[in-house]
């Protein structure tokens, strides 16, 4: 099994957008049918969309824990430094690999890894 779609939501999409561009992604603006125009981002079949809240949502949900493979940790950490992006654990070995923690300004968790 292999993810290939994720949707977050957020109240203020083009902040978003423009706060994960800062990590790697680049986003086309679309929308589906009748529905709302919207972010997405495809790479290698995974389509990342940045999505307004919905009518009956007040906030984001800041619950949801993210990952992402980035080609140059180091560099990726030092172009947010000054940026919206929260450091909460800066570079560190693990077993998985080079990690980092950071936040996006809705208070989602994103855990960047080297490629």
């Amino acid at each position: 099994m292999k993810i290939n779609l994720l949707v977050i939501r957020t109240q203020n999409p083009d902040h978003l957008k423009t706060q994960y561009e800062e990590i790697g992604f680049e986003f086309d603006y679309h929308q589906h049918g009748n529905g709302p125009f919207h972010y997405a981002s495809e790479n290698n079949g995974f389509v990342f969309e940045i999505y307004p809240l919905t009518k009956s949502m007040r906030e984001a949900d800041n619950s949801l824990r993210l990952g992402f493979e980035v080609e140059n940790l180091e560099t990726t950490i030092d172009n947010i430094k000054n940026t919206n992006w929260k450091i909460l654990n800066g570079i560190n070995i693990t077993e998985w690999g080079k990690t980092a923690i950071i936040q996006d300004s809705d208070g989602r968790k994103i855990e960047l890894k080297n490629k």
